[in-house]
């Protein structure tokens, strides 16, 4: 194992993780499957519950398959917006939050809740950690695309149930995350949640002590 990284290191890191955005504008030019590759490799690298790997990816590419999960986010969409009221309806109905129609690239994230690998270990007391491993190892996968320069965007605002059906994949998948992956418009710091007045990032950690 290679010891402490040298302070120029740690600095670019913090720099990646700092630059690392939730992409909602993209170019609509095609990402080459060598570029995508080495990205993905990451999931070979990220840690999981019991060595269970429960992850499960799918490239959303069928032009039928595309139509259905846009379709899918506009029904959640208009749902999660009728939630809203006054001048927070206002502000949620100017907001982009999904770049499905530019992204070249989707990819669909599951859990394979019922995997046989890694025998249970640490997901019988905790079933959820296997999902919390896909987490992970999305997040190794979101870091090594913004190395190559790529962005990412999470589309939360879906029916999972209904999405993994059209997907057609089998019952004890559990979808954990709906990616676009394309070359970004613009690159900030700042979140556009941000920098469009729906929420502040906090400061600091807040650490407890007990």
């Amino acid at each position: 194992m290679q010891g402490q990284y040298d302070k120029a290191f740690q600095a670019e890191l913090r720099d990646l993780m700092r630059w690392r955005r939730d992409v909602r504008r993209f170019h609509t030019d095609p990402v080459e499957a060598a570029v995508l590759d080495r990205c993905l490799s990451a999931f070979s690298l990220a840690p999981s519950v019991g060595l269970s790997e429960p992850w499960r990816v799918i490239s959303v590419e069928s032009a039928a398959a595309r139509a259905a999960a846009v379709a899918n986010y506009e029904a959640a969409n208009a749902e999660a917006l009728a939630g809203y009221s006054s001048d927070k309806a206002k502000l949620y109905a100017g907001l982009k939050l999904s770049g499905m129609q530019e992204a070249p690239v989707h990819l669909a994230v599951f859990s394979d809740d019922a995997t046989a690998k890694g025998a249970g270990l640490g997901a019988q007391s905790m079933p959820e950690t296997r999902a919390y491993s896909v987490v992970g190892a999305i997040t190794l996968f979101w870091l090594a695309a913004r190395a190559e320069g790529l962005g990412i965007g999470w589309v939360s605002i879906l029916d999972p149930v209904l999405l993994a059906r059209d997907l057609d994949v089998p019952s004890d998948w559990r979808l954990i995350g709906y990616l676009c992956v394309g070359w970004p418009e613009e690159e900030a710091q700042t979140p556009e949640l941000e920098r469009a007045g729906w929420e502040q990032r906090s400061p600091a950690l807040f650490l407890e002590r007990r």
